[in-house]
């Protein structure tokens, strides 16, 4: 079992950067791919970035590429995700997620407010 815990969140205005963390406890994340997706009031479940276990292949969401990165602290067991020149679309609940061998989301954060103000 493995319990995430996003942070970081919060209201910022268009241009800034934040970061956000995932916790993981329970079990290291590194035995999973973590993905972050966003989700904005009225729309469909957004994939923002996404990184395979050990790091080895990160792919992106159009609407944010080059402005986003994912890293990880393996001693904290956390990932963030970095995000720069943040834009009024970019206001969403921000979720992490597991992904295991199969393929499937496992576990999932409860999410994190981002609030960008033009």
């Amino acid at each position: 079992q493995v319990q995430l815990v996003e942070s970081g969140g919060g209201l910022v205005q268009a241009g800034d950067s934040l970061r956000l963390s995932c916790a993981a406890s329970g079990r290291t994340f590194r035995t999973y791919d973590m993905v972050w997706f966003r989700q904005a009031p009225g729309k469909e479940r957004e994939f923002v970035v996404g990184s395979t276990r050990g790091g080895g292949v990160t792919m992106y969401g159009d609407s944010v590429k080059g402005r986003v990165t994912i890293s990880s602290d393996n001693a904290k067991n956390t990932v963030y995700l970095q995000m720069n020149s943040l834009k009024p679309e970019d206001t969403a609940v921000y979720y992490c997620a597991a992904r295991d061998n199969s393929g499937s989301f496992v576990y999932w954060g409860q999410g994190t407010q981002v609030t960008v103000s033009s």
